[in-house]
């Protein structure tokens, strides 16, 4: 069963949503139809499954970084391996989170709100890191930590998009250095 959802995630994370189709998936892992009904509940739900596997994956990744002394260092390291993982060659490129279904039908609604919920998770994440360089000292008394948050989330579904168009790690590395100079 956990292979069979490895072999979703990445479907899904190649494909997008829409662009998975219930043969590919049947295909990729073996089943016929009803048995995937029976498996997993459907497209859908397979979806959701296969998107809590990638974030399983995603935070083993970046988890370290984000345990680093200061909140720059965490905010900066989570970046690199960001990058890292969405550029690996075993991998798909990219990011399930970005690429799953920015835009999709009436019928798939509620994975892209899903989605859409699950990437403004993520600019609350770094705000944490940023007050903690807050509180620490790190950043200017008169800075704003929700548009900060933003400005690095933003980064960092840029650094997705680039690694999706096969943009190689060392150069979403350089990228990172120059967004970094942004930090007040």
């Amino acid at each position: 069963m956990e292979k069979a959802l490895d072999q979703a995630v990445d479907l899904f994370w190649a494909k997008g949503y829409e662009g998975t189709s219930l043969t590919d998936l049947t295909d990729a892992i073996g089943v016929n139809k009803p048995s995937l009904y029976a498996a997993f509940g459907g497209k859908e739900q397979l979806f959701f499954k296969a998107l809590d596997r990638y974030q399983e994956r995603l935070k083993s990744y970046t988890a370290q970084s984000l345990t680093l002394p200061s909140g720059r260092s965490s905010v900066e390291a989570f970046l690199h391996a960001l990058a890292t993982f969405q550029s690996a060659p075993e991998t798909p490129k990219g990011c399930l989170l970005v690429q799953g279904a920015l835009a999709a039908s009436d019928e798939s609604r509620q994975v892209t709100q899903t989605l859409c919920e699950l990437r403004e998770s993520g600019v609350e994440m770094i705000r944490r890191h940023l007050e903690r360089a807050y509180d620490q000292g790190e950043l200017p008394l008169d800075t704003d930590l929700d548009a900060l948050a933003r400005y690095f989330i933003t980064v960092s579904q840029g650094i997705s998009v680039q690694a999706a168009n096969g943009v190689a790690t060392e150069e979403l590395h350089k990228t990172i250095a120059i967004a970094m100079r942004g930090w007040p």
